[in-house]
């Protein structure tokens, strides 16, 4: 990535979701000589919660780290604010590019609008229509800032028109995350990660950490219980984020003999363990799309989801926590399909590509 300045493009990172949508647009930005900057707030700030991926997924090391840690909603978004705002004062930037839904997502686009620098936003038009969650919050905000938004899926596009924003900024380019998924397919070794955690043949992966299933001790409990039900039938390995690992030990979740904790997992080791999984039980909505390429059968512990092409072309089906059991005990029953899984449109690998041309055009690269 250049070092020379000014720069054209910063890219603005945050937590792990963020860096595979990111590392394609990077790269072909990179193969169209635009000069880049990659700053990385700090919200996941551990080595198995982001610099790992830098590493796996040819990230260059970013040029600033905010190192701005956890914290509430709140402060973490305004922390963010504060450190970028002075970083952007000094050297103006003509486009500042953003990821996903996290909380840098929003700080930087509130910080790029108030010094009216433009905004590209990378997944935009995603809608769960639940704004208890506070990504959709962040989705809703910086979509409606934004000056190139690039959609994912196609309901994507009509949540965008149905929401009248200008149809001139909207670019459908398929999905970057799945150019990574895609790229690194012959990385992903079922055979040794289950060497490696001696785990048996058949197994179910779960990845848990919304507000919703976790933060109530009575909703961990129940989430626990499920989760024991689950185990009951095959082995579960639940790579564990920070959030919510003290409740869900305090409500029993590791007290079931097949049911194994693990720290997160690097990108390629996280989607090696999935790929070899008879089930995967999540709330993220990476883990959904990641799955519907891999073929994967998926239980979404939520009631809805911003994401339904997992659904319509993929793997996935929405289930609560009363219902898992029977789902999991469902899916087992049933062969899976060897391949032939359809594909969302224009999730071929080519969407870092469209990205980048957009973007060298918009500032003058192109």
């Amino acid at each position: 990535m250049s070092t020379n300045i000014p720069f054209q493009v910063v890219h603005v990172t945050g937590a792990r979701p963020n860096f595979p949508k990111a590392a394609p647009v990077v790269r072909a930005l990179d193969d169209r000589s635009v000069r880049q900057r990659l700053i990385h707030t700090g919200q996941h700030y551990d080595e198995r919660m982001s610099n790992v991926f830098f590493r796996q997924l040819g990230l260059p090391e970013p040029d600033e780290n905010l190192a701005v840690g956890s914290g509430s909603h709140a402060s973490q978004t305004g922390e963010i604010m504060v450190r970028l705002e002075r970083l952007l004062m000094v050297s103006r930037p003509s486009l500042i590019v953003v990821y996903g839904d996290v909380n840098s997502t929003l700080a930087a686009t509130l910080v790029a609008t108030k010094l009216d620098i433009p905004v590209a936003h990378v997944e935009a038009g995603l809608r769960s229509f639940n704004r208890s969650m506070p990504e959709e919050i962040n989705r809703l905000v910086t979509d409606r800032l934004s000056q190139l938004l690039f959609a994912t899926s196609p309901d994507a596009l009509v949540h965008l028109g149905n929401e009248g924003l200008d149809p001139s900024k909207v670019h459908f380019v398929g999905n970057p995350m799945i150019d990574t998924l895609l790229a690194n397919l012959h990385l992903f070794d079922v055979p040794l990660i289950r060497r490696q955690l001696a785990l048996p043949q058949r197994y179910g992966v779960a990845t848990l950490h919304r507000p919703a299933n976790v933060d109530d001790p009575g909703d961990a409990a129940e989430l626990s219980k499920a989760l024991h039900t689950v185990a009951d039938q095959l082995p579960i390995v639940l790579p564990l984020h920070p959030r919510g690992r003290e409740r869900l030990a305090t409500a029993g979740l590791f007290r079931h003999p097949q049911i194994r904790v693990i720290e997160p997992q690097g990108y390629v080791e996280f989607l090696s363990l999935v790929r070899g999984a008879q089930v995967v039980i999540t709330d993220s909505g990476g883990v959904q799309e990641e799955t519907t390429v891999l073929g994967v059968p998926c239980l979404t512990l939520r009631a809805e989801t911003e994401r339904p092409v997992t659904i319509t072309h993929g793997t996935n089906r929405l289930v609560n926590r009363e219902d898992l059991a029977e789902a999991v005990k469902a899916l087992l029953e049933v062969q899976r399909p060897a391949a032939g899984w359809p594909t969302p449109p224009l999730w071929d690998g080519r969407a870092g590509i469209r990205i980048a041309d957009v973007i060298a055009q918009f500032v003058g690269a192109g």
